[in-house]
């Protein structure tokens, strides 16, 4: 069992074997623990012989409480599918959500639309900040890094399973944004001030590439730019903190 395990972390360090099998690997007891109490299924979770720390100690009789089967690998067999220079001795295979638009369908709360931002550590925390902030899901589209990146996956703190997180083609967000007839925010130095912003529905946030921004087809799409206005000489924000401000605005610009 502990040799299968090892070989399916294995393969699943190339993105094609993640996407389809639907499979993440998730490093680090802190991880392991967010993903465990949000109710993901695991294939398995192995640990490294002479892991002693209280935090994987305490994980480990988590985990068993909850019937998840751990085994026990030698320091070198576990070190050599870490991912991290540091690992914390402990490493789980778990299903991924298979969320869909339904998830976010209805309610009131934005939405954040995430376009062609290829950091993985931007992308991880801007699904953390939407959980935080209250957003009802995010949309990763096509050409932004993989969800399943296991960067993505520590960045994010398991918000990947308490929110829908929605990897999706352009056209499938078009589609939804106008059968819905959510309003749509980019973000843009030439657009209004955020703090002077009136929703007169729900909303959707568009944050993109730094240098790139989002794609023309938000402004075909009637979209509205809005500005978070900076201190003299300062040329931008990084996107997680642009997407945190503006999802915090959108909460304040009642109808």
């Amino acid at each position: 069992m502990a040799q299968a395990l090892l070989s399916d972390i294995r393969n699943l360090s190339r993105r094609k074997a993640r996407r389809r099998r639907g499979l993440a690997v998730l490093e680090g007891a802190r991880l392991i623990r967010e993903a465990m109490e949000a109710g993901a299924r695991f294939r398995g979770v192995i640990v490294r012989a002479d892991a002693v720390t209280e935090q994987v100690n305490l994980l480990l009789e988590a985990l068993g409480e909850r019937a998840i089967g751990v085994e026990q690998v030698a320091a070198q067999e576990f070190d050599s599918v870490a991912a991290t220079d540091r690992p914390q001795g402990i490493i789980a295979v778990a299903e991924h959500p298979n969320w869909t638009y339904a998830e976010i369908a209805n309610g009131d709360a934005p939405i954040l639309i995430v376009d062609a931002v290829q950091d993985p550590g931007n992308a991880g925390a801007l699904i953390r900040t939407a959980y935080c902030l209250g957003a009802s899901g995010v949309v990763m589209l096509d050409g932004a890094v993989d969800l399943l990146n296991p960067k993505v996956l520590r960045a994010a703190m398991g918000a990947t399973y308490r929110m829908p997180v929605i990897c999706s083609a352009f056209d499938g967000l078009r589609s939804f944004l106008r059968e819905r007839g959510l309003e749509v925010w980019t973000g843009s130095a030439a657009g209004r001030d955020v703090r002077r912003m009136h929703r007169t529905g729900r909303v959707a946030i568009v944050v993109g590439n730094e240098g790139a921004g989002v794609r023309a087809e938000f402004r075909e799409m009637g979209a509205k730019n809005v500005l978070i206005p900076l201190a003299r000489g300062a040329e931008s924000l990084n996107v997680a903190v642009a997407a945190g401000i503006l999802l915090y605005e959108v909460n304040l610009a009642r109808k």
